[in-house]
This record gives C-alpha cells, structure tokens and sequence, in this order.
C-alpha cells in the first residue's frame, strides 16, 4: 500500500486523464461539428435521448459503463469467488433479448421512458406512476449512493489513506450532476464510452499482472471459491440459474429505464440493435473475467477482505503510474455511472411527474439542473448508510428483488394480454413487493426461535433461495394481476397469441 504524499507523479496521471476525457467529452459534445448536428434546444428528446443521434459505439459505450461501475469491480471482487461470474454471463442473454424483442417495441412507440409504453398497453396513467416512482426511489435510495459508496470505497483503499468516504463521493457527485446538466444524455453516453475504454483495457490488464503475480496458479485457493457450481449457501446457488436468473436479467436490461434508455438514442431500430449487441460481446467476453478473477487472487495473497479487496490487489500488482490512470478511468466511470443514473432519474421525473401533475415543462434543461442538484445532495448523504454493508453486490441484489419482479409482472401482463385493466397490473405489483417483503426480511432471516435457523431451513426447504423468490414473485404477481382484472374489473385478459389477441392487435394497427 503507498501513500498520495509520496507518488506526485501518480497524482499528476490520475489529474490530468481525468482532465483529458472531460475535454474530449466536451469537445464531442459541445464542438463546432457537434453543434452543427443538434438543435440545442431544450426538449424531452434532446435532453434525455441524445437527440437521437448516437452511433452504435456510444449506444454500446454507455450500456456497458452504465452497468459496469465500482458496484460491479469492488462488489463481485470483493465476493472473491468466481461464482459471481454468473451475473455477468447470464446478462449476455438479458441483452440479446432487449435487442431482438424489446428495442423494436420502444421505437415503434416512441418512447422516452420505459413507462410510457406501460401506460399505452394499459391505456391508462396509473400504472405508469406507480412504475416511475419504484424506478425513482430505487435510484434515489439505491443505485445513487450504492455507486458513490463503492467508487469512494475504491480510490481509498487503492490509494490507502484514512479519510471519510465523503471525501471521495462528493466530488464525484458534483462532477457528475454538472455533465448532466450542461450535457444531458449525450455528454453522458460520450463520457461512458470514452472513459470505458479505459477501464477495460486497464482492468484486464489487472487480470493478467495479478494471475501472473501468483503464477497463473489458483490451485491452493479453497475450491469453493474457484467453481462455478454453488452450494446451497453460497451467493448463486447453482439450480437459481435455471429459476429467477433469466427474469431477473430481463427486467435488468429490458425494462430497467437506466439501461433501456441508453438504446432509445440511436436514429434506427437497425442501429440501437448494433450498439446493443456490441454491448453483449463485451459483456460476454470481458467482463466476467475481471469481476472476478482479481478478488480470488486477492484471496490467495492476502485472505479474506471483502469489498477493499479489489482496491488493495491494484494497488499491489499495478505500478504507481499505472494505478493513477487507473484511479482515473475508475473515478471517470463511476461519474458516468452516476451521470447516467442522474439522467434518467431527471427523465422519468420530468416525463412521469413534473409534465403530467406540475405543469408542462418548456425547457427541460432547466429543469434537469435543478432536480441533478437535489439527487446530488441526497446520493451524497445517503453513502455513510452502506458502510455497514457485509458485500455491496449481494446487498444490491437483494433489495433489488423489492421492486423488480413486481414491476417486470406489470410488463409481462401488459405485453402477454389484452383488456388488462392497470389497477389489475397495481395489485400485482403490490403483492409481488409484499412478498419479496416478508420472504427477505421475515422469512429469510435467521431466528432465535429457530436456534439461528431461517424459517425455510426449519421447515426443510433451506435450499429455497432469494433468486427462487424472485421467480415466484414473478409468477404469482402476473397470476394476481389475472384474477384480479378477471374477478375485481371484470374483464378477460386474451393471450396476444390467440385467435382473439392477434385480431384485436389488428385493429389496433
């Protein structure tokens, strides 16, 4: 471990390539050429889809840094398993799905937010709301400080000093609310795709130095952290592959407004597939190595260090220079990380909310500056909350079930069926929360009644897992959404694949 007083060269990188992506982003946003593209104007497009004028590399560029932050290189190294490899692998078939079924169906509708093709499947608000304002709070109290929680937990562990983690995010914050409100969407795409490129290089390069750093030898690291088939109690139990996985790589990047957004900024339906799919090969071919290989290593040569252990491995196998380009690219990315998240957070706010029950908005740049200012302040304050946290990955994950099943059931409902009333779709969802609710914080945790055991493991179905949950969640809200509209409202849901679903779909063309 080194210290910042004695590497000024390394301060000297890390400032002056954060310095450089920040010129190249504004030149490619704000140049002679670039203004020559865009109108500049304040609109929803303009703002919050780029303009729709993205090229499949940018469109690919900010998929990928929107989804790989710190969350992923500190969260999943700090597992110190190659089992967390799975996420990363299965999300590969998550995006060819948003590619093949999803891309066409929000181009087709023109849509901003991933709500607005709810409320015209629906044909009705609520559901939208509802939908929104899940999304919003799960940005506000979760993925804002989640990422300023790990990226600052990063820079300190690599640098190895003892400040606040406050220290770290604020600065971050504040730089990535001020893209987002002189840039919009298009700065942040440029941002993500610039600064991803070196991320990527770097951090595999970081696989390589830290396999060569113990030989290319793992064989003495206990064996339940180098397989890729999970026991019952470990993080990714091998049979949830097969059960809540897929649908959670669903909802992740088919329905998830901080990702889908990103593959509404392209001019063509042909050309957001392209950007997506570009997205897939790196997601598949890259990532997976460097979330986990550099925390097993860590393992070997320094034991058990959880979510510090990706910070401290850099520091040790990269050389003082390369660990401040390093500490740059990393600190670009989680401000793109969170640029992008401020940005769709604006977008479903002033779409969703401020348009429909404030009043119109005429100038959404304006607006969008005053909103990034007050999420910055909140995301800041809300990082001391995850200190406590055993692992910032498997923290995610969990409290990410609250919301995700439930609203990938008002999808599923609305996609899949005709004559669904939203207030059926709204007691779905409801129950589906309720359930995740009562599974993970009653059920799942373990009890004195039950000398330390889970209800599960008392009643003999231990191996009844968080990911399985999700999957029944799932299920039984698409089935409460059915009885409800069918016994509450009164109507029938038709399959869309039935002879009565493809003739009302006709009518509907």
């Amino acid at each position: 471990m080194f210290s910042i007083s004695n590497s000024v060269g390394q301060i000297a990188i890390f400032v002056a390539l954060t310095a450089l992506i920040a010129l190249l982003t504004y030149w490619k946003v704000h140049g002679k050429a670039a203004q020559q593209r865009t109108s500049g104007d304040g609109s929803t497009k303009e703002v919050f889809l780029a303009g729709g004028g993205l090229t499949w590399l940018f469109v690919a560029g900010s998929i990928t840094l929107t989804n790989l932050s710190t969350e992923q290189l500190v969260g999943m190294n700090g597992n110190q398993m190659l089992l967390l490899a799975w996420w990363e692998i299965s999300g590969f078939v998550g995006l060819l799905i948003l590619a093949y079924v999803f891309v066409p169906i929000y181009y087709r509708n023109n849509c901003t937010t991933v709500t607005e093709l709810l409320e015209r499947r629906y044909k009705g608000g609520s559901i939208r709301t509802v939908i929104s304002a899940l999304f919003l709070l799960g940005n506000i109290l979760i993925y804002l400080p989640a990422a300023l929680y790990s990226g600052s937990l990063f820079l300190k562990s690599m640098f190895g000093v003892d400040w606040s983690l406050l220290w770290f995010a604020a600065p971050m914050a504040i730089i990535a609310a001020v893209y987002t409100i002189t840039g919009g969407l298009r700065a942040v795409a440029v941002m993500d795709t610039y600064s991803g490129i070196g991320v990527l290089a770097i951090a595999f390069l970081v696989v390589i130095l830290a396999l060569a750093a113990v030989g290319f030898d793992l064989s003495t690291v206990p064996a339940e952290r180098t397989s890729m088939i999970g026991s019952i109690d470990s993080p990714i139990p091998f049979h949830t592959l097969f059960t809540g996985m897929i649908f959670i790589q669903i909802f992740y990047w088919s329905t998830n407004q901080n990702i889908t957004q990103k593959a509404m900024t392209a001019p063509t339906v042909k050309e957001a597939q392209k950007g997506v799919l570009a997205a897939a090969v790196v997601r598949i071919l890259i990532i997976p190595a460097i979330v986990v290989i550099p925390g097993v290593v860590a393992y070997k040569l320094f034991g058990s260090l959880g979510d510090a252990a990706y910070g401290k491995l850099v520091a040790h196998v990269l050389p003082n220079w390369m660990s401040g380009a390093f500490a740059a690219m990393m600190m670009a990315a989680v401000i793109a990380h969170t640029s992008a998240i401020l940005n769709s957070s604006v977008a479903l706010y002033s779409v969703d909310f401020h348009d429909k029950f404030i009043r119109p908005v005429t100038n959404h740049w304006q607006l969008a500056a005053i909103v990034s200012v007050i999420l910055t302040v909140t995301s800041i304050l809300l990082v001391p909350v995850y200190e406590n946290a055993e692992s910032i990955i498997n923290l995610l994950q969990q409290l990410n079930g609250l919301s995700s099943m439930p609203i990938l059931s008002a999808f599923v409902t609305g996609l899949l069926f005709r004559n669904m009333d939203a207030r059926a779709a709204i007691a779905g969802l409801i129950w589906g929360v309720a359930l995740y609710a009562f599974h993970n914080f009653v059920l799942y945790v373990p009890d004195t009644l039950y000398a330390g055991e889970t209800f599960y493991q008392h009643i003999g179905i231990g191996w009844l897992h968080y990911i399985d949950v999700m999957a029944i969640v799932l299920v039984t809200s698409v089935l409460t959404g059915l009885v409800v509209n069918r016994v509450i409202f009164g109507n029938r849901a038709v399959f869309i694949w039935s002879k009565e679903g493809r003739r009302l779909s006709a009518l509907e063309i």
